[in-house]
């Protein structure tokens, strides 16, 4: 029986939100944003200059890893990702939403700058975020321009990473080189599945449709537990099909609830149903929506604490990060679904939170937009920090939120 999602905790979120949502001046919000990313951009070199700039495996200077998109801070000192990094589409992405929402000719250029900085990862098959870092930067670059040479990066992207489908288990594989898991399949690749979906609508080609849509069901089969909350790691003999194990890697425990990683399925789920008009995916998506929203650990301002069940609530960090990629979820799920103002009204108030009390004050944080984000907490990397795609979906959301005002269509 599906969960539905009532009780005090969520009316609460109703009538809080009413107010709350009002009292976000976008004019300002996004003014000061574009002072953050200015100062983004005159870090970003002075980062390569010193050589302050770095990240794990990677040797600044080397062929084809050249340090070129922000992360988050270290030491107060900005940490810079080549390409092949699962964050590295993120930059571009935001300035490409500062475009979007202001119009101006000189993000633009440095959305194109930054975003063909990430093109020679459309081939690169080792990994699975190619969603991630393809779609973020040139998929919302082929939204706002209908570029052809985006296109045909995404179409590519596509093909190199429908090679990481296995059809005996089902699933895109996520991580290689991993002693401890044979065929990890981590929740966050539910993502990547937006590139897929896309180059079926670019080409008529079903193929990456059908990858896509095995993938998410094949992951709502054995990723979910009955309460709608998820597992971060399951492992899949490729042989049999059949699950090996169901573990964690940036989650407290096993059987906990890792944060970001039900926010990546609410969103993932949501945008399933966006292109394949499936109620399954649907009913999911409610059914994670119910989870998060409803769990007694969920703070009052609805940016979680990095884990639902870390042991030191309410002394434990909240992830700005998740809760940016919840209020962007939402906002498309309450077009979809019966209890769409509930919805709204719930990432209104994430929105409303995350800009009164999670944003860098203008002129520092070396650019980044939000701060108090967490990586993976497991291996104190990046904690209570700033990321980048914390400032990713913030001002995704904070766009969706615009659009819906203005009835527009959100894609």
């Amino acid at each position: 029986m599906k969960q539905k999602i009532t009780g005090s905790i969520f009316l609460a979120v109703i009538f809080i939100s009413i107010a709350s949502a009002q009292n976000i001046n976008l004019t300002t919000v996004f003014s000061d944003a574009e002072k953050q990313t200015k100062l983004m951009l005159v870090e970003i070199p002075k980062a390569k200059a010193s050589g302050s700039a770095a990240t794990i495996g990677v040797t600044p200077g080397s062929t084809g890893q050249e340090l070129i998109s922000p992360k988050t801070l270290e030491s107060n000192k900005l940490k810079l990702v080549s390409s092949r990094d699962w964050t590295s589409g993120f930059f571009p992405g935001v300035l490409w939403f500062l475009y979007e929402y202001t119009g101006k000719k000189q993000w633009k250029t440095d959305a194109e700058k930054y975003t063909a900085n990430i093109e020679r990862e459309k081939t690169n098959g080792g990994t699975h975020d190619m969603g991630f870092k393809v779609y973020c930067s040139f998929g919302t670059g082929y939204r706002l321009t209908r570029g052809m040479h985006y296109k045909e990066v995404i179409i590519e992207s596509a093909k190199t990473l429908s090679t990481r489908f296995n059809p005996v288990a089902g699933v895109i594989k996520s991580w290689d080189n991993r002693t401890k898991w044979k065929y990890p399949v981590i929740i966050d690749n539910m993502m990547n599945l937006e590139l897929l979906f896309a180059a079926t609508r670019l080409t008529g080609d079903s193929s990456f449709y059908k990858i896509a849509a095995a993938h998410a069901n094949t992951t709502m089969k054995n990723h979910y537990r009955p309460d709608g909350s998820s597992w971060h790691v399951v492992d899949y003999d490729t042989v049999s099909g059949k699950v090996i194990q169901k573990t964690t890697h940036q989650g407290y425990s096993d059987e906990s609830a890792w944060s970001r990683g039900q926010a990546w399925g609410l969103y993932g789920y949501t945008m399933c149903y966006r292109f394949t008009k499936d109620k399954k995916y649907l009913d999911h998506a409610e059914k994670i929506a119910a989870f998060m929203l409803n769990h007694p650990n969920m703070p009052k301002d609805l940016v979680p604490y990095w884990d639902y069940n870390a042991p030191n609530i309410p002394n434990e960090e909240k992830d700005a990060s998740a809760g940016a990629i919840l209020a962007s979820g939402l906002y498309e799920l309450s077009l979809y679904s019966s209890q769409g103002k509930n919805y709204k009204a719930a990432a209104d108030k994430i929105l409303a939170s995350l800009t009164k009390n999670y944003r860098s004050p203008t002129g520092a944080s070396k650019g980044f937009i939000l701060i108090h984000s967490v990586g993976s907490r497991p291996s104190q990397t990046d904690v209570d920090v700033p990321l980048s795609y914390a400032d990713y979906y913030y001002l995704e959301a904070l766009l969706r939120s615009k659009k819906l005002k203005e009835r527009k269509n959100l894609f």
